[in-house]
């Protein structure tokens, strides 16, 4: 009886995610790609930029900047990967207006400059501009997730809070 008194309780911790764009917030189920609406890849949300900057939403380590520029992975410190995937399709452009400013195994804080696009041309070549963020490991390391969801979001503006395992 006494060891209960004793015994500390455990604070979840908590992953904060925070928005790499400004523009519309939409379910990740709206996305007009059955791998990320469907959640194939994991779970998160996904913004309809209104502009071609991202910044990174967490602090945290690169693990990946794929070779077209038009997706980076990120690392949190607390373990959660990250993968903000720009528009839909935008792997055919190979790496066309797309500028990555970080480099894998690159330290980022939140706010950070991860990569810009341009969101004419990507019209243009008829892509979606639709830009998934997806928590990759998120059976692994996500108990449960909270969705900070106006409808218009602004970079650095909380976006998601993960109660981690």
């Amino acid at each position: 009886m006494l060891q209960k008194l004793f015994l500390k309780k455990v604070k979840p911790q908590i992953e904060e995610i925070y928005s790499p764009l400004t523009g519309e917030i939409i379910a990740l189920t709206e996305v007009p790609d059955p791998v990320f609406a469907q959640k194939m890849m994991g779970d998160g949300l996904a913004i309809i930029p209104k502009e071609g900057k991202v910044v990174s939403p967490i602090d945290g380590e690169i693990i990946q900047v794929f070779p077209t520029n038009h997706a980076i992975g990120i690392k949190s410190m607390k373990g959660l990967e990250i993968l903000i995937h720009v528009g839909l399709d935008t792997v055919e452009l190979e790496g066309e207006g797309f500028d990555a400013i970080v480099q894998e195994g690159q330290s980022v804080k939140v706010g950070d400059a991860l990569l810009n696009f341009d969101i004419e041309f990507l019209e243009r070549k008829n892509k979606e501009i639709i830009t998934p963020i997806i928590i990759t490991n998120m059976l692994e390391k996500v108990e449960s997730m909270e969705h900070f969801s106006n409808l218009e979001v602004s970079r650095k503006e909380l976006i998601l809070e993960c109660s981690m395992k």
